[in-house]
């Protein structure tokens, strides 16, 4: 499965296509801010008319996972977890991959001024080295 990965300030799917405003950025704050992940899952002909799970985590520069803080449990790791299937529309041409887009639109995050953050995305308990997305978060100007 191919996958592409954006960051983007607001992303929204509508009519079976991604639109995404303010996008392409990996630099942010220092403060945090709302944001979005734009995601386009590239689905093989032989993965439709099946389900697929995906998990995304938001991980520090260390490879630990980012915490925030839940009201009703304490500390949890920053993550996002889903399930899509595509289908097969009637007259595609057998071998086509059929595209899946995916708007996450996410609250101001738990990142620290100065430090370097990475999405990873799973999919099915799979990973790729190109479904890695990473930004920084800028330090607090000096007086």
């Amino acid at each position: 499965m191919k996958v592409t990965l954006l960051l983007a300030d607001f992303a929204q799917v509508a009519d079976g296509k991604l639109t995404v405003v303010g996008g392409g950025w990996n630099i942010t704050g220092p403060q945090p801010s709302p944001s979005a992940l734009a995601v386009i899952f590239e689905v093989p002909w032989d993965q439709t008319n099946r389900r697929h799970q995906f998990k995304l985590e938001l991980m520090d520069a260390d490879g630990g996972k980012v915490m925030a803080e839940s009201p009703d449990s304490g500390p949890v790791p920053v993550c996002i977890e889903g399930e899509f299937e595509v289908g097969r529309p009637p007259g595609i041409k057998p071998g086509s991959s059929m595209n899946f887009p995916l708007a996450l639109n996410l609250p101001p995050q738990p990142i620290r001024p100065g430090q370097q953050y990475e999405w990873r995305l799973a999919v099915n308990g799979e990973t790729d080295d190109d479904w890695r997305l990473g930004f920084r978060a800028r330090p607090f100007p000096a007086a």
